[in-house]
């Protein structure tokens, strides 16, 4: 990749902005799982949660996860909506930084306020909220634009008011560095397999052998279902990868019209059975989702409420479908009992990372299994997001 070895340190204003960011984050490593309060309560919420008959379409099923209780998530924003609406802005490091002007009173006047270059990296971008709520960033989401794509690294929030963040991601377009554009929402969440690599491996280099892994036997797998086109040939893989994709980028592979069209029709017919089967639900809440393919449960995803979970589930459940298209159709199927078991949480190594009034992070890792918590911790305490992955070799 070009330009990648250039200069990877932060300039003089940087380096501080580092330094106050490791201060501002406390790091706790190797807890046993034990008693503590943020815990116990998300033991309690696991307790509440109630599997239930999957909706199930060729080899992937999906479990909706439903619950009695549900939180006011509102005062939160998602990282689709506000970049939509420019409340976040996101650019290459070195590029150019939004400062917050110190004239004036009221709503913070945040304005752009160029830079010498001092050589971007890949994998660390500058992220400003200046929207009037805190900003939910989950791990896998892709963003598009500057040197090269990139996803979220890790589940975060992001208050409002705050200094440019330094932002943890990872390349998606392995084959660009140069500025193309600025850096917009894809709308696109990065299929469970890559997901998994950011979120829990957090390595580059695992990352983009899972993309590449991934493409070619999505791509043959995409056109053998969903009453897609016939078979691909090896040769008409390597044309459509040359002329739709040719720097890697995750983005346009997974949207070119081949691939999507595919994803579409099966994401669709998916959608329908999943919203009638949960269009009569009495006094309970649709939260989240359990995943399976063939007889494998491999994934779920579970909010805080119902409104928070559907403001993510369509591209959540394409990227489920673009898993599903990679994986081998098989005959097996998931039991509810195995959805119910996959929602314990891991029970092994812990370690946390918090900042102190916004959010705390929670990981535990236990044989083959991984779940994350996102904590929330203003304007009331409450786990936003969790996720359970069992890991790929």
């Amino acid at each position: 990749m070009q330009g990648v070895h250039g200069n990877l340190g932060l300039p003089g204003g940087w380096a501080g902005l580092a330094i106050l960011a490791i201060f501002a984050t406390s790091i706790i490593i190797g807890l046993s799982f034990g008693g503590s309060g943020t815990q116990a309560a998300a033991a309690a919420g696991n307790e509440n949660w109630r599997v239930a008959e999957p909706v199930t379409y060729e080899n992937l099923s999906v479990f909706p996860v439903l619950a009695k209780n549900t939180a006011d998530t509102s005062a939160f924003a998602t990282l689709d909506e506000a970049l939509a609406s420019g409340d976040a802005v996101v650019s290459e490091q070195g590029a150019e930084m939004i400062r917050r002007s110190r004239e004036g009173a009221g709503t913070p006047d945040y304005r752009t306020v160029p830079l010498r270059e001092s050589g971007a990296q890949v994998n660390q971008l500058v992220l400003v909220n200046r929207g009037k709520r805190p900003l939910l960033l989950l791990a896998g989401e892709v963003i598009s634009g500057g040197k090269q794509d990139r996803i979220i690294g890790k589940d975060r929030i992001v208050p409002v008011g705050g200094e440019p963040l330094p932002l943890n991601v990872f390349c998606v377009e392995r084959g660009r560095w140069s500025v193309a554009s600025a850096f917009v929402a894809a709308k696109m969440m990065a299929h469970p397999s890559v997901r998994e690599k950011a979120a829990v491996a957090q390595n580059q280099s695992e990352v983009w052998a899972t993309v590449q892994a991934g493409t070619s036997s999505n791509l043959e797998a995409s056109s053998r279902v969903a009453n897609a086109a016939p078979a691909l040939s090896a040769d008409a893989l390597r044309e459509l990868e040359s002329t739709e994709a040719p720097t890697g980028s995750y983005v346009k592979m997974y949207g070119s019209p081949r691939v999507k069209g595919s994803v579409e029709n099966f994401a669709q017919e998916v959608e329908r059975r999943f919203a009638r089967a949960t269009a009569n639900l009495k006094d309970e809440h649709l939260v989240g989702v359990v995943v399976s393919y063939g007889g494998e449960v491999a994934w779920s995803d579970v909010f805080a409420s119902q409104q928070l979970f559907e403001r993510y589930w369509p591209k959540l459940l394409r990227s489920y479908v673009v898993e599903a298209l990679a994986r081998p159709e098989l005959k097996e199927r998931a039991s509810v009992e195995d959805a119910r078991e996959f929602l314990t949480r891991a029970g092994g190594h812990e370690r946390a990372e918090s900042e102190p009034g916004v959010y705390r992070w929670i990981e535990r890792t236990q044989d083959s299994f991984a779940d994350i918590e996102l904590e929330s911790l203003a304007p009331k305490t409450m786990t936003l997001h969790w996720l359970k992955v069992l890991r790929t070799n």
